[in-house]
């Protein structure tokens, strides 16, 4: 391969390096009305009355909206494919506020400090009612947080909003009850996870204007520019042609922009007044009024014979969906099938469990999307059946997991929200991921435990995880390529870099088919206008899904390029080939350069445009695998944890970009260490949240998190393009368990709740 699996630059990074006007807030309108968001104090009420008359007097004020001046329309801000599982619960104002954060009132003016007194001289009289904040207790409580009788759900998804019921689902193979009392060994363990904020750099914006022709634009840092235009026409009942979207770079997403924010709202004022109108929301808004991670709960049993055969998985589970039922019940059926398959042996498998709504910040999508809280679980359990049938967890995991050319039920009955796809894993390096591993952390010298000191041991641990590439026969990418006359192309994709560098791989996939160089693919993405349509950049589908479709765009654009090359030679195209710089006879002299055929092809001889163009939706999901090896030290006399190491190695197929690839592993791998050890959202009792600033809130700095080891095992996906599957989210899903497994191997210490804290440590071993 010449221009796939090389370390080439981000196509963006000069010009981010060196401060260019990239972002939203640098492309929004200059003269933009300042738009800020009146937020609820309660964490559940009813809005009674509102004054708005003194603060309409503020010089400078443009407009003040509230429920009584915008459509009453019930949606789901998720952005998540069509149509989308989630109950149409949200309005853009509403008369009840359901979480402290929640939106009240839409102010807008000139400049921000006209807007902030506005927002302190509105009066408003609520009703407050008592808040739903534990979500062991949210089924069936005196308060129903979602009374309105418009909310509805989108499928007959066990939605039950008088008993604060978002979602629920159960799925069942074979007995479980006969399975087990077959068992030798049977374990059960109850595990929580916590919620955890995206804390992406570049905070929620958007902007919003009115154009020549009367049409609604709007700029967005978004995953989902597609999505986010289907959803404000739906909002605001206009025809989707009179609404467009455009995505300028992202400071980063991971799940916390996949879902419209702040557009309805500066929409709203454009609508309303006619002028364009912006939004930046400050980090305290990031963190209370956008989403956070599913906080779950799950009961794991699992049974075995005494020879280390796994016979039954059976897992129940408890998701808290915060005010808001987006991405409720995909996220919680992630957490079954991106984990279950990793054990395709089993003679009976369940997963059952329901979402509920919460007076709390709602939830969302998030990089590792329920797959994460599932495999904590899991991967957590699996050590302590190993530790009870007294085999080493490494060796129980291979003798049970899933294997090249294997499949599992589950790939067919879980989807995300519906049923799946039947899939044969073509491409699994999953056990030879374990064997570098192995060795990467020596684990044959350190499993389980290394004494450093009298108050210091260290232990490793373990956990395997799988993810997908796209949601199988519903995420679709597609692509458009254009020859320009100095043999140049650009290539045209809805696809969404989040800063992840996809427009750079979509690049090096058209340079390989073409043969030509990467810096010759000039790439636009995500405008709803300009560019064909994509999902987005969510389940980890970019590589996969829109790398396909540019793949067989490229390969149209070759044949293209042979035609007219042949009949500019005057020879059947049969006699002809594309090296990337000429058009040349197989067996003779003749040959054209690109940049000669492209200059006449627009001016002089059989003129005409170059076009090509593709789409790709994936029949199935390849999923990538990795196995995550920890080693901590643990100081016995105050329970702090210290990573020394954290060995990853992956099969993700064929990388395109090494280094991009690398990053996304360990991008992926320091938030998981974060949920793991360090990251918790925290309230206050009446339901306040008390970690909204980065003071408060603990994200793991580089110093944090130890040496980070990451290999990549030689793996080609036949389906993917240039044999590349996902590698976006796989990263995360394995700190937790593999930590948690080996915090236990140095100390004996189960830690059955996250983050695993030095206290939490402490008092188990005073126990």
């Amino acid at each position: 391969m010449k221009e796939v699996t090389r370390k080439i630059p981000k196509k963006d990074a000069l010009g981010i390096t060196l401060g260019k006007p990239v972002y939203t807030e640098d492309l929004a309108p200059k003269n933009a009305l300042f738009v800020k968001i009146l937020r609820s104090p309660h964490a559940f009420a009813k809005i009674k009355n509102i004054d708005t008359t003194e603060a309409e007097k503020v010089d400078g004020i443009e407009c003040i909206l509230t429920y009584k001046d915008v459509p009453r329309v019930p949606i789901t801000r998720a952005g998540q494919g069509y149509p989308e599982p989630s109950p149409h619960d949200w309005y853009i104002l509403d008369e009840y506020v359901r979480y402290v954060g929640d939106e009240v009132a839409i102010v807008a003016g000139k400049n921000e400090k006209c807007v902030n007194e506005a927002i302190k001289k509105i009066k408003v009289e609520y009703e407050v009612l008592e808040p739903v904040l534990d979500f062991e207790k949210a089924e069936g409580h005196s308060s129903i947080i979602h009374p309105e009788k418009e909310t509805h759900p989108m499928f007959e998804i066990g939605f039950n909003a008088e008993k604060n019921i978002a979602a629920s689902y159960e799925m069942e193979i074979g007995n479980i009850e006969e399975e087990l009392k077959k068992c030798d060994v049977v374990v059960s363990q109850r595990f929580y996870t916590q919620a955890q904020a995206h804390v992406a750099f570049e905070p929620h914006t958007a902007a919003s204007y009115i154009d020549m022709h009367g049409r609604l634009v709007i700029i967005s840092s978004t995953q989902v520019p597609f999505h986010v235009r289907r959803i404000i026409a739906e909002a605001f009942k206009i025809p989707i042609k009179d609404v467009r979207v455009i995505k300028p770079r992202i400071g980063g997403g991971f799940g916390g922009k996949q879902a419209v924010h702040g557009e309805p709202f500066v929409a709203a004022v454009t609508l309303k007044t006619g002028k364009p109108a912006k939004i930046v929301y400050s980090r305290q808004e990031v963190f209370e009024a956008t989403y956070s991670r599913h906080p779950m709960r799950y009961d794991v049993t699992l049974g075995a014979t005494k020879d280390g055969k796994l016979k039954v998985i059976d897992i129940k589970g408890l998701s808290d969906t915060g005010a808001y039922g987006e991405h409720a019940l995909t996220t919680f059926m992630v957490a079954g099938s991106k984990t279950l398959p990793l054990y395709n042996k089993v003679d009976a498998v369940r997963f059952s469990g329901k979402v509920v709504y919460t007076n709390k910040v709602p939830a969302g999508a998030y990089r590792g999307y329920g797959a994460i809280q599932g495999n904590f679980a899991l991967e957590s359990t699996i050590d302590i059946l190993a530790e009870k049938l007294g085999m080493d967890p490494l060796e129980f995991r291979k003798k049970n997991m899933i294997n090249e050319g294997e499949t599992s039920p589950i790939f067919k009955i879980m989807g995300e929200g519906r049923e799946g796809v039947e899939m044969i894993v073509r491409s699994c390096k999953l056990n030879e991921c374990v064997e570098e591993g192995k060795k990467l952390i020596k684990w044959d010298e350190k499993f389980p435990r290394v004494k450093v000191s009298e108050t210091k041991i260290r232990g490793v641990g373990m956990a395997i995880a799988m993810q997908g590439s796209g949601i199988a026969n519903i995420d679709m990418g597609s692509a458009i390529l254009k020859l320009n006359d100095d043999g140049s192309f650009n290539l045209l994709v809805g696809a969404t870099d989040l800063g992840t560098g996809s427009d750079t791989i979509l690049a090096q996939i058209a340079a390989e088919v073409l043969n030509v160089p990467t810096e010759d693919i000039i790439v636009y993405s995500s405008d709803t206008d300009l560019t064909p349509f994509d999902v987005g950049a969510y389940a980890s589908s970019t590589t996969y899904v829109s790398g396909n479709a540019v793949k067989k765009a490229a390969e149209k654009m070759k044949k293209l390029i042979i035609k007219e090359g042949a009949l500019k030679l005057g020879l059947d195209e049969s006699k002809v080939d594309f090296d990337g710089k000429y058009v040349y006879e197989i067996d003779g002299d003749k040959k054209v350069s690109l940049k000669e055929l492209a200059t006449v092809l627009l001016y002089t001889e059989h003129q005409k445009q170059l076009i090509a163009e593709a789409s790709y939706v994936g029949p199935e999901s390849p999923p990538p695998f990795m196995a995550g090896f920890a080693e901590v030290e643990v100081d016995i006399e105050t329970g702090k944890v210290k990573l020394i190491n954290y060995v990853a190695v992956v099969d993700c197929g064929v990388t395109i970009n090494p280094n991009l690839a690398k990053i996304q592993v360990e991008g992926g791998l320091v938030q998981g260490i974060g949920m793991a050890l360090y990251e918790d959202v925290k309230y206050s009792p009446n339901g306040k949240l008390l970690t909204n600033n980065l003071m408060h809130y603990k994200i793991p700095s580089r110093v944090d998190i130890g040496n980070i080891i990451v290999k990549f095992a030689e793996s080609y996906e036949p389906t993917g393009p240039f044999g590349a599957k996902s590698v976006a989210e796989i990263g995360i899903d394995t700190p937790p368990a593999a930590i948690a497994n080996a915090i236990y191997n140095a100390v004996g210490v189960r830690i059955t709740s996250l983050p695993i804290t030095p206290e939490k440590i402490l008092l188990n071993l005073k126990k």
